[in-house]
């Protein structure tokens, strides 16, 4: 296996481009499942699989030692309506590779494959690593990374790739959805009967309006929440409705656990709140831990993501980092360009050789 890093970033823009090519829809990943597991095994790497998470561990990893986990996801939304190209037609202009995923995460993810390969057969390492491409990310779908997380612990901490410039998101939010329901009295409009259930979930949807979570993060800032969707009225004009949904959509700092979170809005809210999940927790690593100051010796700046990832399933220490911009993940004509791609290889080597 030739793993100098000029043939390392060429095979790589290779992959992704067979990557944008296949559709890889949250849950319906297995194609692109395939071409990972074709790509490694073709490098001689031995591989794991379990539905379309792939995971591998290098040559000679130890149980003695500690463990990094590298991973990225290989699945992405639907295209939107705005697209002018074809998604899944990789095309090159300017520098620039277009397609559905070429920048959320598929330049992360063949970036950290081929660090990967890297320091694959080396046998000097002082950590072990294990290299996941794992599906369900955008949906947080229990198939993806938390379906084979506790396979790979312990972990002395992960590189999660996500379009960050190549910067350092040293903590990220977390994600709580939860599911509102007033409860009122049915009704005619034209008499004083009923009990109008709109009118109930507008209090309470002001008071999420209004409210501040009174414990700040430093790192992350304040809790962050909004309501995202409404429905009430089913049936005529003239019917007061008994029942109108809302959903809530907040952001979790490292300062609150996701369950206190519910407990402090069900003591202010006449509505019945429902959390769909309370897994996707807020993350964070040490600025001062190891890998963090690899980056910034090299230059980069640490900053905390609003956005959410495969780190909030993850409960070791983790970075974020990865090529690409997060402003164009989810757009129409989506792109990465190569040389973020290539670069990012030769930056995630340079980090981990300083201290593995």
């Amino acid at each position: 296996m030739d793993n100098t890093i000029a043939t390392l970033q060429a095979d790589a823009v290779e992959l992704l481009k067979r990557l944008i090519a296949t559709p890889s829809f949250s849950k319906e990943e297995d194609k692109t499942a395939d071409i990972i597991q074709t790509f490694l095994i073709d490098r001689e790497v031995i591989i794991n699989r379990e539905i379309n998470n792939i995971w591998a561990q290098n040559l000679y990893f130890d149980p003695s030692k500690p463990t990094i986990l590298l991973n990225s996801h290989h699945d992405t939304v639907k295209p939107n309506t705005g697209y002018t190209l074809n998604p899944f037609q990789p095309i090159v202009t300017d520098g620039k590779l277009y397609g559905l995923g070429s920048n959320d995460a598929g330049g992360a993810l063949v970036a950290l494959i081929s660090t990967f390969l890297y320091f694959y057969k080396n046998n000097t390492l002082k950590y072990n690593i294990i290299m996941a491409a794992t599906a369900e990310e955008e949906i947080s779908g229990r198939n993806g990374v938390e379906l084979i997380y506790k396979k790979f612990l312990p972990l002395d901490f992960a590189i999660v790739g996500e379009p960050t410039n190549m910067q350092l998101a040293i903590a990220e939010k977390g994600l709580l959805v939860l599911d509102c329901i007033a409860h009122g009295v049915s009704g005619h409009a034209a008499r004083e009967v009923g009990d109008n259930a709109i009118y109930k979930a507008m209090k309470d949807i002001e008071w999420i309006r209004n409210y501040q979570f009174p414990k700040i993060s430093d790192l992350l800032g304040p809790v962050k929440m909004s309501v995202t969707i409404i429905n009430s009225g089913t049936q005529q004009h003239n019917v007061i409705p008994d029942t109108c949904t809302f959903t809530i959509d907040i952001r979790v700092t490292d300062v609150y656990k996701n369950e206190d979170i519910v407990d402090i809005i069900k003591q202010h809210v006449s509505s019945e709140v429902v959390p769909r999940s309370i897994r996707l927790k807020p993350s964070s690593i040490d600025k001062a831990h190891p890998i963090v100051q690899a980056g910034v010796a090299m230059g980069k700046t640490t900053f905390a993501s609003p956005t959410t990832s495969d780190q909030s399933l993850m409960d070791c220490p983790s970075l974020k980092i990865g090529p690409g911009d997060s402003s164009r993940s989810h757009t129409a004509d989506e792109f990465i360009y190569i040389a973020e791609v290539q670069d990012a290889i030769a930056d995630y080597i340079t980090m981990l050789k300083k201290i593995i």
